[in-house]
């Protein structure tokens, strides 16, 4: 997944979930954050991050944020990306070699599901989360609670149910990840709910990413430790 126009800045404030304040070369600027979760650990002031420059007409900021770097690793924080590049992954045979469609936003249950893959055994739905919570070389998911996280792992554990193929996909937007676990601190509910997903059929993997300022591409797959 490739960006447009990406510059650097360092970050000073974020007023809302929305908005940060960067300082960059053109002088401070009011940008968009391309994630509302807490991030806490990451838009720390005085950090390096990434903005992309807005292609969209008569935006109140020109510019996105998209991500940061934490010491010496550099962090995707783009939300919309985990699934863009999933996306063009799977599409690409890179999940399932023998996939013959892909179907992204697949309407399943009382739930709308990132991608729905067609394979000669039958369907096999996905869903995607995006890590970017590290501490120490091991991720975590998820950095806040979850209600939405938690329906989604339900309905996969209900397609297995009815015989369908599932997966719970996480994309982890850095590099160099030892493992991936539930943030069990943060969201017990969560981490319970994927061990019986898991027990009951449910594929749950991982995968870290290559990631450069203005790109990022899944690289290789990091164990899950439940």
């Amino acid at each position: 997944m490739q960006y447009g126009a990406v510059i650097s800045g360092r970050f000073l404030s974020r007023p809302n979930r929305f908005i940060a304040q960067v300082e960059t070369g053109e002088g401070i600027q009011t940008v968009h954050v391309k994630n509302t979760g807490r991030c806490r650990e990451l838009l720390v002031p005085g950090a390096t991050v990434y903005l992309e420059r807005s292609t969209s007409p008569g935006r109140k900021t020109a510019y996105d944020l998209i991500a940061v770097e934490k010491g010496n690793v550099l962090i995707n924080m783009d939300a919309q990306a985990p699934n863009k590049v999933f996306g063009e992954w799977a599409g690409n045979g890179g999940f399932l070699p023998k996939a013959t469609a892909l179907h992204a936003e697949y309407r399943y249950g009382a739930s709308r599901l990132d991608f729905c893959l067609e394979t000669p055994g039958g369907l096999h739905l996905v869903e995607v989360k995006g890590v970017t919570l590290e501490e120490q070389g091991a991720a975590r998911f998820p950095d806040a609670p979850t209600e939405r996280g938690i329906k989604h792992i339900q309905e996969l554990q209900g397609a297995v149910k009815r015989g369908l193929d599932a997966t719970l996909f996480f994309v982890v937007q850095l590099q160099n990840i030892r493992s991936v676990a539930p943030n069990d601190a943060t969201h017990p509910a969560f981490g319970r709910a994927l061990r019986e997903a898991a027990c009951h059929g449910v594929n749950v993997c991982a995968y870290d990413c290559v990631v450069t300022p203005d790109s990022i591409s899944i690289n290789r797959p990091v164990p899950v430790i439940l």
